[in-house]
């Protein structure tokens, strides 16, 4: 299989080209009458389909003191509706071999389904009843607001690194409200109200706040008319307008040192740096995701090859940037010191410092270009093989404000870039000026608990 893997990704970048063009399938998008955005994509493979319905609100949307509610009203979704009990539509899909989950992020909440072809009228019935019809039941709200607070506690709380990240993001996001955590506070959460739920369900699930992806065996002549059945019958509503979470273009350095319950020390640098949904030149963002490639795209990567074996100042590090975020992203280098080398911190900042310094100066030659761009493209293409994948691309996009067409023009915008705009958009984003550093230091023994 690494044969394999490796074979794909010597092959000329014209190649997956060329497949990534044969995979486009064919898209069908339309709006209801009463706002439903509804994306329809054929892919006749195998006799399945998967249903998502995605709503623009996320944590982001929340204010002040009302963090959590995004989160906590998923959770409520599954706790019945005006012709269904708590769980009976879990049940139902269960009993039809359907496998189903949600997801709640700083942008957007999606639902959704797998199940044979045949069976795509229960999925939209169930979702198009909790549209509009959702019960919102105190006495479930009230024992299910105890699961997310202990889900809280599991993934923060008491997770060192999860407690780390969340406080790094409240740094790095100063004015953004991509600082909230989406799960809520845990004061906001012991405060939190049903009728909280029910006003943010009420002013953000409608059907104009939505978009239904419907991607697999199926055909637009026979699903159009289960969607206008099932959700053209929603009643229309104004949607709360949506807000484009800003950064402060240059908000200075800052740092963050923190005592934890943890084995190693740990770095984390965060830069400040638009996302598609924010830059003024896409070609920006592009060059973002490659520059992530350069820096920790595989075996090969600057990183891994100068840090981890070449010098062998860290034991691990790695790059991370989310392109398609509906508000100003983050480009994130994170890395633990080779504590059997005795190296500190301090020591694997400066090296990493030294890599990006290295890019600012000297642009990636054309070979390196092309094969991380090989990498990337080779992801794309790939991820074409599985219906969930491309549905969630097609419903993320449009719930960030992003035209799901992009999905069909990314192998065109990343060939598009050259060597020396990688080296410019470090030099622009990859500044201390646009940085927010925490070191995350083991408590000392006599302070563990």
């Amino acid at each position: 299989m690494l044969r394999l893997i490796f074979a794909l990704l010597t092959l000329p970048l014209l190649s997956f080209t060329a497949a990534a063009d044969e995979s486009r399938q064919p898209t069908h998008s339309y709006t209801l009458d009463n706002g439903l955005k509804v994306i329809i994509r054929e892919d006749h493979r195998a006799p399945v389909v998967v249903s998502q319905v995605w709503y623009k609100v996320g944590s982001s949307d929340e204010p002040p003191g009302q963090t959590g509610l995004s989160h906590a009203l998923e959770h409520m979704m599954f706790k019945g509706s005006k012709n269904l009990e708590p769980g009976q539509a879990s049940r139902l899909l269960g009993s039809l071999g359907a496998s189903e989950n949600a997801m709640t992020t700083r942008d957007y909440t999606a639902y959704y389904q797998t199940l044979s072809r045949d069976q795509l009228p229960v999925a939209l019935e169930l979702e198009a009843e909790r549209m509009h019809q959702l019960s919102l039941p105190e006495d479930e709200f009230l024992k299910e607001i105890e699961v997310i607070k202990e889900e809280r506690r599991m993934r923060v709380d008491d997770n060192p690194n999860g407690l780390a990240y969340e406080r790094f993001l409240t740094q790095a996001y100063m004015a953004s409200p991509y600082g909230q955590p989406v799960i809520g506070w845990m004061h906001d959460l012991d405060r939190m109200q049903i009728e909280d739920l029910r006003a943010w369900y009420r002013a953000h699930y409608v059907p104009a706040n939505a978009t239904l992806v419907i991607v697999g065996d199926v055909y637009p002549e026979t699903v159009k008319p289960l969607v206008e059945r099932y959700f053209g019958v929603v009643p229309a509503r104004t949607p709360v307008p949506i807000r484009t979470p800003l950064e402060l273009p240059v908000g200075g350095e800052r740092s963050l040192v923190q005592h934890l319950d943890v084995q190693l020390p740990s770095l984390l640098l965060g830069f400040n740096v638009p996302s598609l949904g924010t830059s003024k030149n896409p070609w920006e963002v592009h060059a973002l995701r490659l520059l992530d490639a350069v820096l920790d795209g595989g075996h090969s990567a600057r990183l891994a090859s100068n840090l981890e074996r070449g010098s062998n100042l860290a034991t691990t590090v790695g790059t991370n940037y989310d392109p398609f975020s509906r508000g100003d992203s983050l480009f994130s280098i994170s890395g633990i010191p080779n504590l059997s080398r005795d190296v500190s911190l301090e020591q694997l900042e400066q090296a990493v410092w030294q890599q990006i310094d290295l890019i600012k100066m000297t642009p990636p030659s054309t070979e390196e270009l092309e094969r991380v761009q090989a990498q990337l493209v080779a992801q794309l293409v790939f991820a074409q093989d599985d219906i969930n994948t491309q549905a969630t691309r097609i419903g993320a996009l449009e719930s960030a404000g992003l035209p799901w067409e992009l999905v069909d023009q990314d192998v065109e915008a990343l060939q598009a870039i050259t060597p020396e705009q990688i080296s410019d958009v470090a030099r622009r984003y990859l500044v201390p000026e646009r940085m927010t550093r925490t070191t995350i230091l083991p408590l000392a023994k006599e302070a563990q608990p």
